[in-house]
């Protein structure tokens, strides 16, 4: 078992066992109190209809729904499936690593599904349960109805839409934390966790879990634009964006390299621009910085 201090902050340290233990009824009671708590704040945002709206047109909307004018970010639609390409780039299939794949905080599902063309077992997780009850529906009807806002009430109706030639039955989606995930998961030949670690409410208990989750020769794949916001994240939870003790930034790469060097190797790290849509003339373009890891053998 390997011990790591984050850049000598005591109370900032995470350990990776090269198989972490069981995590049982305690782990859930612990953060029982911080989950009822964060609902409130969160619930309102992340179950509304407007968001949902947003992160489907983020995943399956064509070019022209997503940007309707001939200049503009191009290069930084469709995402969530270029998050799977890259997760299929790096993995290669060989004896001992399990054919499954692992979407944490998989939103509306594009991902996971684009992950489906390869693996016999994709298994899809988010913490909000309208995301979920979305991605179950695409998997049964392979298509969804929804409005996106162009101005104020004003809307236009689209259909998200799976491939057809994707095997969606390959699929499950599960609502759940991240920083608390089931015991009875087994491991995955690629774990992706993309946007997801700037908006966990404990990040060092995500990443302990990655040296169980992901099999030895296996693939993690982060994806984060290092939005570290104290509406998700205290600060004393943070794996960037703060100066340590000697008054030397810590950025969420350097944590990264930090905690999961002991057991997993860096092997491709890029820049990934992506671009969400809120109104026909308001939106968002971020950089995500990628890493590829992959899990040292035993």
């Amino acid at each position: 078992m390997a011990s790591v201090t984050a850049f000598g902050i005591d109370h900032r340290y995470i350990v990776i066992p090269a198989m972490a233990l069981s995590v049982g009824v305690a782990c859930y009671s612990s953060y029982k109190l911080y989950s009822e708590r964060n609902d409130r704040r969160h619930q309102n945002v992340y179950e509304t209809k407007k968001l949902l709206s947003e992160y489907l047109v983020f995943h399956y909307g064509q070019p022209n729904e997503i940007l309707k004018y001939d200049f503009g970010p191009k290069d930084a639609l469709d995402f969530p499936k270029r998050c799977a390409d890259l997760c299929l780039k790096h993995y290669k299939p060989k004896a001992g690593v399990p054919a499954r794949a692992f979407d944490i905080g998989c939103a509306v599902g594009r991902s996971s599904f684009e992950l489906a063309r390869i693996f016999d077992d994709v298994v899809g997780l988010d913490y909000s349960q309208r995301f979920v009850d979305t991605c179950n529906q695409l998997k049964l009807d392979g298509l969804i109805n929804y409005s996106i806002y162009d101005e104020g009430e004003i809307t236009t109706d689209l259909t998200a839409r799976v491939d057809k030639t994707i095997h969606r039955d390959r699929t499950r989606f599960i609502q759940g934390d991240a920083c608390c995930l089931p015991a009875d998961l087994g491991q995955f030949g690629v774990v992706l966790a993309a946007n997801l670690i700037c908006r966990l409410h404990h990040p060092f208990d995500f990443l302990w879990r990655m040296g169980d989750l992901v099999a030895p020769g296996g693939i993690l794949v982060i994806t984060s634009p290092y939005t570290w916001l104290a509406e998700y994240t205290e600060r004393e939870n943070l794996l960037g964006g703060y100066y340590n003790k000697d008054g030397q930034p810590v950025t969420g790469f350097m944590t990264l390299l930090k905690s999961l060097g002991p057991f997993f190797d860096l092997v491709d790290d890029i820049n990934m621009p992506f671009f969400i849509r809120e109104t026909a003339r308001k939106n968002q373009w971020t950089v995500a910085h990628a890493t590829v890891w992959k899990r040292k053998s035993n």
